[in-house]
């Protein structure tokens, strides 16, 4: 697919070739949802939890005797009814582990970028380099693009052009060998150097 590359002043200079090739994939969105799903749903740590009254120290003794006293009948100061008792049905440690194949996952981000570029919303910029990190230069770039939410995507040793985008509102940034569905579903503009896209290319073929 043929996608526009433009300069800093967001005016046209040339194309260049990403290497996809969408295909009828029937229920898009359901493979979107599944693959996005699967992604947050392993990010989880799934490390919350809490002691049942089995669990919580104390207790062993009545804490009154059952009749005379005025009070309610209370057998553990486990219970819990009182502070510092146990949690009913509370959570565990668990796996949050959803399993998915790989070529349904690399379906879903080849969908994903060629949505984008009918959208006419992945852009490919010429050059994306700073002699130093400066947001101000960064910001006129966005500001050219008419970005008001967008991702770029850098490689590595392109840290000055981080350190200069990091902070923009509404901007966030990340690597090409990271770059996921999700990032692609969850942005509207995609931002791409002319120089990082061999390596989009590259994992495009490979999945």
């Amino acid at each position: 697919m043929k996608v526009k590359v433009v300069d800093k002043k967001n005016q046209a200079v040339g194309e260049v070739e990403i290497n996809i090739q969408p295909k009828e994939v029937k229920n898009k969105g359901v493979l979107f949802n599944r693959v996005v799903r699967a992604m947050l749903m392993n990010a989880r740590q799934g490390t919350a939890s809490t002691k049942t009254r089995g669990e919580v120290s104390g207790g062993g003794k009545k804490p009154w005797r059952q009749k005379g006293t005025g009070r309610a009948r209370a057998g553990s100061i486990r219970s819990p009814l009182w502070v510092g008792g146990g949690v009913i049905f509370g959570p565990k440690p668990r796996d949050y582990e959803l399993k998915m194949n790989k070529k349904e996952k690399r379906v879903a981000f080849i969908e994903a970028l060629a949505q984008r570029i009918e959208e006419g919303k992945l852009i490919v910029i010429d050059d994306l380099s700073f002699e130093k990190p400066k947001t101000r230069d960064a910001y006129e770039i966005v500001k050219n693009l008419n970005l008001k939410k967008a991702l770029f995507v850098l490689e590595k040793g392109m840290e000055n052009a981080y350190l200069s985008l990091r902070n923009i509102k509404g901007v966030e940034v990340r690597n090409i060998d990271t770059l996921n569905t999700y990032d692609v579903l969850r942005f509207q503009n995609i931002i791409i150097p002319k120089t990082v896209v061999e390596k989009l290319n590259g994992r495009i073929a490979n999945g």
